[in-house]
């Protein structure tokens, strides 16, 4: 195996890990309006990830750093043919972190209820288009003989990416409604788990869909294989939420976003974004990626500084582990 296939490994592994912790870093922004019942509950909510979320986020700037060095014609033409959508995530993105930490600096119920909204929306709009992204880039998108994206924002509206956008809405709101179960007590751990069980059910039809339809226009025996662990684990994690058993069904909902994340990569090798003009004009792991000399570096810049920061981020975990609730919310009895 070459260095530019084991980049574009660690590359699919740096997004597997982004979409399992911000999944439900996601689907709690949306549940501050699906399950909470009220400020109280919704600060409830908002501390469950509060200790991680920033930390969570540093996963996708690895991604893309990644990206940029390994494979610098890949980073080009994404960021430049998705421009608006990955503008707007990143505007997301920035909100969401400014409402994160502005929401309780001042008492007044207009001024925390604004952002409130923001949190919403802004976990929303990315688990929506993170979606849409990654399905025209498995899908193939307009790039001509000169590496450079030539279609429209509009093309990337096709049926194809708009269900993956809404599975990755509702796999990561699931994935958020497990989370809250696993971290919460009372009422709200109740509401989360029926609430769940719901979203699991609505996300196993558009996953489905969604998985078939990959295979059937690109997959092959391996893309068939992450299929097969991804639908099962979904089913798996829907039977361990009803049964009261979240942690499992926590880990059976992460099982289930790497297994479709890994699809979606080995559907693309060795491509890594194909051109639905012509074949001979995608990106390849081969015609896209840096100098020898230069995955070597990173390979070892890799090794040293990647087992540092998975302790750090694991340690964080297990330091926030306990559940709260609507008790341990200092001024809850106002």
């Amino acid at each position: 195996m070459e260095l530019h296939d084991i980049w574009f490994v660690l590359i699919a592994v740096l997004w597997i890990g982004y979409f399992f912790l911000e999944g439900f870093d996601f689907g709690i922004g949306v549940l501050t309006k699906l399950l909470a019942r009220d400020r109280v509950e919704k600060r409830v909510l908002i501390n469950t990830i509060g200790p991680v979320w920033d930390g969570n986020e540093v996963w996708l700037l690895t991604a893309g750093g990644a990206t940029f060095a390994a494979f610098p014609e890949w980073y080009a033409t994404l960021f430049s043919g998705f421009y608006l959508p990955l503008l707007v995530i990143l505007i997301c993105l920035i909100v969401r972190g400014v409402a994160f930490e502005y929401r309780a600096k001042r008492p007044e119920e207009r001024w925390q209820t604004n952002w409130e909204h923001a949190i919403f929306w802004t976990s929303l709009i990315p688990a929506v288009m993170w979606g849409v992204a990654f399905a025209n880039i498995t899908r193939g998108v307009k790039i001509d003989a000169h590496k450079e994206y030539v279609g429209s924002f509009g093309d990337l509206l096709n049926p194809y990416a708009i269900l993956g956008g809404l599975v990755t809405l509702t796999l990561f709101t699931f994935h958020g409604a497990v989370f809250a179960s696993l971290k919460t007590v009372g009422d709200i751990r109740v509401r989360a788990r029926k609430l769940a069980l719901g979203l699991g059910l609505g996300t196993a039809v558009l996953a489905l869909g969604f998985l078939l339809w990959t295979q059937a226009d690109n997959g092959d025996g391996k893309s068939l294989v992450a299929m097969i662990v991804a639908v099962v684990a979904l089913l798996g994690a829907i039977g361990a939420i009803k049964a009261g058993r979240e942690g499992w069904s926590f880990a059976l909902s992460g099982i289930t976003i790497a297994a479709a994340v890994a699809m979606l990569f080995l559907t693309l090798f060795p491509n890594v974004m194909p051109s639905s003009l012509n074949e001979e004009w995608s990106l390849t792991v081969t015609n896209a990626s840096s100098s020898p000399y230069t995955l070597k570096i990173m390979t070892w810049c890799a090794v040293i500084a990647a087992p540092v920061v998975m302790l750090y981020q694991a340690w964080t975990y297990w330091v926030f582990r306990k559940r709260i609730g609507t008790q341990h919310i200092a001024d809850a009895a106002h």
